[in-house]
């Protein structure tokens, strides 16, 4: 039986690490200036872009309003693609990964592979700020953030042990793990079993400055090999910006971006006089051409045995969602309402 999560229990075990945590870092706020503002998001970031959306209004940095944004995903254990909750590599062991973008300064930080912190995100903006490098990954990043005084805490939850564990014992037939009779699996499980979970979030924000900043966090790929990284904490794969150009991320299959570059790619083709959608689909055409040269990532028919979903802004606020496969949403947030939108595909049917 799914175990309830009561909003209390949830508050009383993340508010205190996140409100202290989120403010390191963090620029002062200044006058908003007279541009109209942006937010755009993965669908899971609907209720983040609000967040990300009001701090911009006051004047807050835009690195800052995406890093606050995402972490409301981060700390929401339902959400089983990011942070408290992810699901767990292979050995049980919740891995997230994470990196910023700042527009203004055009730095990045990023870190891989961190165990036990609630908010890579905001780690991952002081190793931007705090340090002359750009990633710090394993047992390194997780000493820089206990220095600078995040906490650690579990992050594999109940549900998220439960749905790990059933993949473990029913993924081979032949080894000593033995699955419970079906009666016993909770109703939450089989759906994560069926599909690996590929999610993350990633958040562009253009503020009323013109000025971009932008993130991408994750807990990675279900069942992972411990200390696979994916794109999301690399810059150039899982999100790339440029204040004079335009900003965008990905969500999906990481692999495809890292061989890629493809946020870089998106960047670049806006920076060419590119639109955003013409700068996003020529970054799918471009996954869909060389990714099928690899037999393990080439179906049948010839495409792609995966889907990667990208979000993009320019810096004149036009917005664009596009996706290989048809289904995928984006959040959008122009200044007036947030709402999900329809990632345009490359191919109309999966």
């Amino acid at each position: 039986m799914r175990r309830p999560i009561h909003r209390r229990e949830f508050l009383g075990t993340t508010a205190a690490a996140s409100l202290s945590t989120l403010a390191i870092g963090a620029a002062a706020a200044r006058p908003p200036g007279p541009k109209r503002p942006i937010v755009v998001a993965s669908a899971n970031g609907l209720k983040a872009i609000e967040k990300a959306m009001e701090m911009v209004k006051q004047g807050r940095d835009p690195l800052d309003a995406a890093i606050e944004a995402v972490a409301i995903v981060e700390a929401d254990p339902t959400d089983h693609s990011v942070g408290l909750g992810g699901l767990p590599n292979e050995d049980g062991v919740v891995e997230l990964d994470a990196a910023v973008m700042h527009g203004p300064t055009h730095g990045g930080g990023s870190v891989a592979s961190l165990r036990n912190i609630l908010h890579p995100a905001a780690v991952a903006r002081l190793v931007m700020k705090r340090t002359r490098h750009v990633l710090l990954v394993g047992e390194g990043a997780l000493r820089f953030a206990r220095a600078h005084g995040f906490p650690e805490i579990n992050l594999l939850t109940e549900e998220a042990r439960q749905i790990w564990l059933h993949w473990k014992e029913t993924r081979d037939p032949d080894d000593d793990w033995v699955p419970p009779p079906p009666e016993a699996v909770a109703a939450f499980v089989p759906e994560y079993i069926r599909k690996r979970v590929t999610g993350t979030i990633h958040c562009s924000v253009l503020d009323t400055h013109g000025d971009l900043g932008c993130t991408t966090t994750t807990s990675g790929l279900s069942w992972k090999i411990p200390g696979r990284v994916g794109d999301s904490p690399i810059l150039g794969a899982g999100l790339y910006l440029d204040n004079e150009v335009g900003s965008a991320g990905s969500t999906g299959v990481g692999e495809a971006n890292l061989l890629n570059l493809s946020s870089h790619l998106v960047v670049e083709g806006m920076r060419a006089g590119k639109g955003p959608k013409d700068a996003v689909m020529d970054a799918c055409k471009r996954i869909a051409t060389t990714s099928v040269r690899d037999p393990k990532r080439r179906r049948p028919d010839g495409r792609t045995t995966f889907d990667v979903k990208f979000y993009a802004v320019s810096k004149d606020g036009t917005f664009f969602g596009g996706s290989i496969y048809p289904g995928g949403k984006m959040a959008v947030h122009d200044g007036d309402s947030a709402k999900l939108v329809d990632c345009e595909p490359l191919y109309d049917t999966k």
